[in-house]
């Protein structure tokens, strides 16, 4: 493996570091390491007040920044295990403080090392991850608003010991870390041994395969990325995220394997939780081998896939399932404004006068609301000889059955006069060079 100090030679010199500074050996070594040879370092230490001993472990981080003259910063979190295990829980809570604390273009420095990357590969394997789980810790990655390195993958734990006791330093022992409850510590003590006694080099092979499976991830999302530029549907959708919508058939002409590799990619590119492989299938046989259902949907983590025209669409289900209130919000149109409305979604009015195109609800109108459907109502749109039920004209004008319950209806006392930015009604619409207000309705 590459020596400790080769590796954090490698760190250009131009660059603002942060060092993730628990106390324990990992950190201390690569805190004192990064001090001795750069400048500008800081450290954070997060006390996630789990253990009877976190008050010491802070006085020691203060103690050893002190004495290396790093300045220091200290986060206490609130672990909310919220469902998940313990171990998972405290690392997101960490992760959410450096992601707060990490300054425009710094870098996050954490001491994971090339034993706890095969901790992490056998971990991954055994709760069946692919070849993305496989590839096992990344080198680097964003974080924030910087970036996250971990710069000892190459270096062993042994190698770590051999400087802490070269430069005479001291580190704290979380006594946690002997808890066979836990999956990471149950492989440390019990597992890897009995694996490294057999095979001695199995960091170094292990990361080998990590860093092919990497290659490999690479490799398929970039043959994913060029299927996504040719999913755009066929029809435009104005009230949807283009980047929110691909295209069924373009989705039946890839094989499924190639398919799951373009939806794990999209989720992940728009920071929306993947899907494992059942999961994938599932989407398969309901959405995209499916036949044309309003329904039918794939619901996970607050988000959701559902299907209309030919289009698979991705949303947020807080956009679709707050509820929509009952009364009535007073609309003021005055200037230019956004009302925002149930579930995130925005109401815009832009002012227009001369050469404005395209129909504009006339200024002036009085005791203006927006309300939403109760059942019944009729409309004539301009342009139009005779009046609809506004369910038969959602239809006509396909807005995508989420949205219908959803859509802002404005109205002039007690008559409709425009239906959310899809049209305004007959007699209050803005004559030609007469002032009025383009009215615009986006759903996130």
């Amino acid at each position: 493996m590459m020596p400790l100090i080769e590796s954090i030679q490698t760190l250009p010199e131009d660059r603002r570091y942060c060092v993730a500074l628990s106390g324990g050996l990992d950190s201390t070594v690569l805190l004192h390491a990064v001090a001795s040879g750069y400048s500008g370092v800081r450290a954070v230490h997060v006390h996630h007040g789990l253990s009877p001993n976190a008050d010491q472990w802070q006085r020691h981080c203060e103690t050893l920044c002190e004495q290396l003259g790093v300045p220091l910063d200290v986060v206490t979190v609130d672990v909310q295990k919220d469902g998940k295990g313990l171990e998972d829980a405290a690392r997101e809570a960490r992760y959410q403080a450096f992601t707060q604390q990490l300054q425009r273009n710094e870098i996050l420095l954490t001491a994971h090392h090339g034993d706890d990357q095969v901790e992490t590969l056998l971990m991954r394997l055994a709760r069946g991850s692919g070849i993305r789980g496989l590839a096992g810790m990344a080198s680097r990655r964003p974080l924030g608003a910087g970036e996250l390195w971990r710069p000892l993958l190459g270096v062993s734990r042994s190698e770590l010991e051999t400087y802490a006791q070269s430069h005479g330093l001291s580190w704290v022992e979380d006594e946690s870390n002997e808890d066979l409850q836990f999956d990471r510590n149950f492989l440390r003590h019990r597992v890897i041994p009995a694996l490294r006694e057999r095979w001695p080099h199995l960091a170094e092979s292990w990361g080998q395969s990590a860093a092919l499976c990497a290659e490999s991830e690479a490799l398929l999302d970039e043959y994913a990325r060029e299927d996504l530029a040719r999913l755009a549907p066929e029809f435009a959708d104005p009230h949807a995220s283009v980047d929110r919508v691909l295209s069924l058939p373009g989705l039946r002409g890839l094989s499924p394997a190639r398919r799951h590799q373009v939806l794990r990619v999209w989720f992940r590119e728009r920071g929306v939780p993947g899907l494992n492989r059942d999961r994938l299938t599932e989407v398969d046989r309901q959405l995209v081998d499916g036949r044309e259902d309003a329904q039918a949907r794939v619901a996970w983590d607050g988000w959701e896939l559902r299907r209309f025209r030919e289009g698979l669409y991705l949303l947020s289900s807080a956009s679709i399932e707050a509820p929509v209130p009952s009364g009535r919000i007073p609309l003021q149109l005055c200037e230019e404004g956004r009302v925002p409305l149930p579930g995130g979604a925005v109401l815009a009015f832009e002012k227009g006068e001369q050469g404005a195109s395209g129909s504009r609800l006339a200024s002036g109108l009085p005791d203006l609301s927006i309300q939403w459907r109760r059942g019944g109502e009729r409309c004539q749109p301009e342009g139009r000889a005779h009046s609809q039920t506004l369910k038969r004209l959602l239809q006509e004008y396909a807005l995508a059955p989420w949205w219908r319950a959803r859509l802002p209806l404005i109205y002039s006392g007690e008559t409709l006069v425009a239906a959310g930015d899809l049209w305004v009604c007959k007699g209050f619409s803005a004559a030609p060079g007469q002032p009025g207000y383009r009215l615009r309705w986006y759903n996130f």
